[in-house]
């Protein structure tokens, strides 16, 4: 008998699904589970994701929450069978090393991107390095990020910036209102490389750096890589997979 450990986000939605869930599949604690079952958005799971890395536990989410490109649909039925049948992959988060005049160096994880912003009405400067080789000398914007394919969906692409397949070995260089150059849109780099950005006049141009929910005032510099010795699973239906959701979300007009 396959064995679940159910999560809920704080709507009433999820709430109800998960007592529902619960009376009919039953509650493992977490370590005596074979499955993790969330229900609620794409935030919810993230979250999970981000607990449950380097556990081996597989991750399947069912939405109930607002939004839920991660999710799977919901359905009481059938659980055990759905879960049989569904495909794994392996997500891999970024590790972002950020030096801050406040409170030094700290390290941090993100499953979707790594993320700078702007701290005042200024204008962020920012440098540029890809691999030890200077790429931009000066961008002057709100923001940039590193996302992940998991996290191109998210902010970046909110950010105009460019959707990946699940298991693209890339991530995606995205600048928030970019000022000057003007018409940079950004860059696709292979998930091995090594990203730094070094802020300019960091004094009258203050910069916040956040690895998903963990955020750095006023940084210095931050250095950004794939972090190869850590990984999540999650799981999807076999109908309603990660690539298909890609490719339906670049063909809609």
């Amino acid at each position: 008998m396959m064995r679940f450990h159910f999560i809920a986000s704080e709507t009433e939605d999820a709430a109800m699904a998960s007592r529902k869930l619960i009376k009919k599949y039953g509650q493992k604690l977490p370590q005596e589970a074979d499955v993790i079952i969330v229900l609620g958005g794409d935030g919810t799971v993230l979250q999970v994701l981000r607990d449950f890395m380097n556990s081996d536990k597989k991750i399947y989410g069912m939405n109930r929450g607002s939004v839920g490109f991660l999710m799977n649909e919901y359905e009481e039925d059938k659980l055990i069978e759905r879960i049989a049948a569904a495909r794994m992959k392996e997500i891999r988060p970024l590790r972002m090393i950020a030096e801050s005049e406040l409170t030094g160096r700290v390290e941090a994880l993100a499953i979707n991107e790594v993320s700078l912003f702007r701290q005042s009405y200024q204008a962020a400067k920012i440098k540029i390095c890809v691999d030890g080789m200077i790429r931009m000398e000066e961008l002057i914007c709100d923001g940039i990020m590193l996302a992940t394919p998991a996290g191109s969906t998210a902010y970046n692409l909110s950010a105009q910036g460019p959707i990946l397949p699940l298991m693209a070995p890339l991530m995606a260089l995205t600048p928030v209102c970019p000022f000057r150059p003007r018409r940079w849109h950004g860059a696709l780099l292979p998930n091995n490389a090594t990203v730094r950005f070094d802020l300019l006049e960091r004094k009258k141009r203050p910069v916040n750096a956040a690895a998903d929910n963990v955020e750095v005032k006023s940084v210095c510099s931050v250095v950004i890589n794939s972090a190869n010795d850590v990984k999540s699973r999650i799981l999807f239906d076999p109908n309603h997979s990660w690539d298909e959701r890609i490719l339906s979300e670049q063909f809609r007009y």
